[in-house]
């Protein structure tokens, strides 16, 4: 008997809200055989936790396991990653109260502590004695601490930081990501192989 093979491609993280999740979920499934890759895509591989909120990493192998189990007469080509992360959230979502809660604290601690470090750059680099030093220099009179040199700048911290971040309210300037957007991605990444390694080692130890 010839043995049809399927194509698996895993992603490193999948988010769900179920106790169990079907591989049509955590993976991109194809087969020449329609019938065959539509009932693989519905088996199902427990999430880990019996539903209870949490990070549960998995293997190819147990996907595998599964698969031949059912149609031991497939041969699965796996592409891309080798273990992946289960995310188990709670189906219920928080108050919309307690959302609008942790965005203006998380918005007035960001504002805040910018401003802040402006400001600490600006008194360290004696930045006001610099533009009235500039100011007397090229015009020849006192500066008042309000000439242009003091409203370009603001201006331009403004529009700087506007530009850097790409972003202003729903609103990207450009297609690419964001350096916020960059960095959470980064940061994500080095969470998943974090406790994918973690994990390889209590399982080796």
């Amino acid at each position: 008997m010839s043995r049809e093979t399927v194509y698996m491609k895993f992603d490193q993280n999948v988010l769900t809200k179920k106790e169990k999740v079907f591989l049509k979920d955590i993976a991109e499934i194809i087969s020449e055989k329609k019938e065959l890759e539509n009932k693989i895509k519905m088996l199902s591989l427990a999430s880990g936790g019996n539903g209870k909120p949490g990070r549960y990493i998995h293997s190819v192998v147990e996907v595998i396991a599964l698969v031949q189990e059912s149609y031991p007469n497939v041969e699965i080509q796996v592409i891309g990653e080798s273990d992946f992360i289960v995310t188990v959230e709670k189906s219920r979502q928080p108050p919309m109260a307690w959302e609008w809660t942790k965005t203006i604290a998380v918005a007035w601690l960001t504002f805040f502590g910018a401003a802040f470090c402006i400001m600490t750059f600006n008194n360290d680099v004696d930045l006001p004695k610099l533009f009235q030093q500039l100011f007397e220099q090229f015009t020849g009179k006192v500066s008042d601490g309000f000439t242009i040199l003091e409203i370009a700048y603001s201006v331009g911290v403004g529009l700087g930081i506007l530009i850097f971040f790409n972003h202003f309210g729903r609103k990207k300037f450009t297609s690419d990501p964001t350096p916020l957007e960059v960095q959470m991605r980064s940061y994500e990444d080095d969470i998943n192989t974090t406790l994918i390694e973690t994990d390889g080692r209590k399982e080796k130890s």
